[in-house]
């Protein structure tokens, strides 16, 4: 996959794939001030498929080793996180997500611009497993209207993440 479409200057998830030496490719798109499900806005103005679109939640664990922890999970956006699937994964009995201004403090991102990629404060990451069926997905680049597609291997290996089932049966 060529790198291309770097017309606005790298974010901190951007720096972290060039560190790494990844394969990405960069789609841009105009974030609407209106949309508030931003995964959701993403696939439509990129035209992907939502099942390769997925979100980045921080997640607050409790109740296992550490006693607390904030966590990443990574989910397609057409899915809910199931609150039980993630806790169990990361080793704690229960999880809640955390307050929109706890994520932007810890990631270094605004909401809706959340990348599992670059945060200012290193978190354990998880990946929803169905992430492994495809051959690329796309999560955020560092900003609203910016996403970044990739093999799922590198986004794991570049962010240090487990896979697990996290998706909520709806």
């Amino acid at each position: 996959m060529a790198k291309k479409n770097k017309t606005s200057g790298p974010t901190h998830a951007i720096e972290a794939l060039e560190a790494a030496g990844v394969d990405y490719t960069v789609h841009e798109y105009v974030h609407s001030a209106r949309s508030r499900s931003f995964g959701e806005e993403a696939a439509e103005q990129i035209g992907g498929d939502p099942g390769r679109m997925f979100k980045t939640l921080l997640v607050h664990c409790e109740g296992g080793s550490p006693h607390e922890e904030y966590v990443v999970a990574v989910v397609p956006v057409d899915h809910h996180l199931s609150m039980k699937a993630i806790a169990r994964a990361a080793g704690h009995k229960s999880a809640e997500m955390a307050e929109p201004q706890v994520a932007q403090r810890r990631t270094g991102y605004v909401v809706g611009g959340i990348s599992p990629l670059g945060q200012t404060t290193a978190h354990r990451t998880f990946i929803d497993d169905s992430a492994l069926d495809h051959e690329t997905v796309m999560v955020s680049g560092g900003k609203r209207g910016m996403s970044v597609e990739l093999s799922p291997l590198d986004l794991a290996e570049v962010t240090g993440a487990d896979t697990a089932d996290l998706r909520a049966l709806d």
